[in-house]
């Protein structure tokens, strides 16, 4: 691995070492680079405390979509897990929480139906003990190739969302770089809260796709985090380091339990 990391952003040259240890935040311009899914979960739960309870459920190829098996294969041997969401039981600040973390680097972080079932299974693991659900999010959408399939995810995570309201479970949606399409028309944007990293992209439709339909032109920060908490749609922008502290706070605050 490169022991050099150059930022997309400022163009300036960082020790891959201080990138790590910054959270993978560059210190020169606060660039906050996609973290994976481990790397998320060592950064905000307490040491050793993350059990992971969803692991062994798989995609299928229902369709028989051009290539999905191919990429599918790509995907889990690039990142070693099965899908792009890591799903289970934490404890932050020793608030126990039920959590689940998208990874983007699993074929753009896409919302299929095993995605689907680990947001749902962790929405009804903080239904069922009255504890708060933490999700991170990070997707480019539901997963074409599925189909149906994908986009019956976005009714169903968000009836579980419905089911953690009328058992008083607080929900807190965290938007990394990107939340976009699918997932934000749905389980994400009806959290109790949300949060975002700062300069997320944060959207429906695709930058060219929205330039395409644009009838007056956008300002420069559309489809950015800072826009939609311009607009009511974030409560709160936070810097990487300051997210666990925040979302520890929050948890204890909205009824979390030791």
């Amino acid at each position: 691995m490169n022991a050099f990391w150059q930022c997309p952003g400022c163009r300036k040259t960082l020790f891959r070492r201080e990138l790590e240890q910054n959270l993978w935040v560059c210190t020169h311009c606060g660039r906050h680079e996609k973290m994976t899914a481990p790397q998320r979960i060592e950064a905000t739960f307490d040491q050793d405390s993350f059990i992971d309870l969803d692991a062994d459920l798989v995609s299928i190829d229902p369709l028989e979509f051009p290539d999905y098996a191919e990429k599918l294969e790509a995907a889990r041997q690039k990142t070693g897990r099965e899908d792009g969401i890591m799903s289970g039981w934490a404890k932050i600040h020793e608030v126990k929480v039920a959590c689940a973390v998208a990874d983007f680097s699993f074929m753009g972080g896409s919302m299929g139906s095993v995605a689907g079932e680990k947001i749902t299974r962790t929405l009804e693991r903080a239904a069922d003990e009255r504890c708060p659900a933490i999700i991170f999010c990070a997707s480019g959408g539901a997963r074409m190739q599925e189909g149906l399939l994908s986009l019956m995810q976005m009714a169903k995570t968000t009836a579980a969302v419905a089911r953690c309201r009328q058992r008083g479970a607080p929900f807190i949606a965290v938007f990394t770089d990107p939340t976009m399409a699918g997932v934000l028309a749905s389980y994400a944007s009806v959290a109790d809260v949300i949060l975002a990293e700062p300069r997320a992209l944060v959207g429906f439709a695709g930058t060219r796709v929205s330039k395409q339909a644009q009838v007056v032109k956008m300002p420069d920060d559309f489809q950015t985090a800072e826009f939609a908490f311009k607009h009511g749609m974030i409560d709160k922008i936070v810097p990487r380091r300051e997210m666990r502290d925040t979302l520890a706070k929050l948890a204890r605050m909205l009824g979390g339990v030791r």
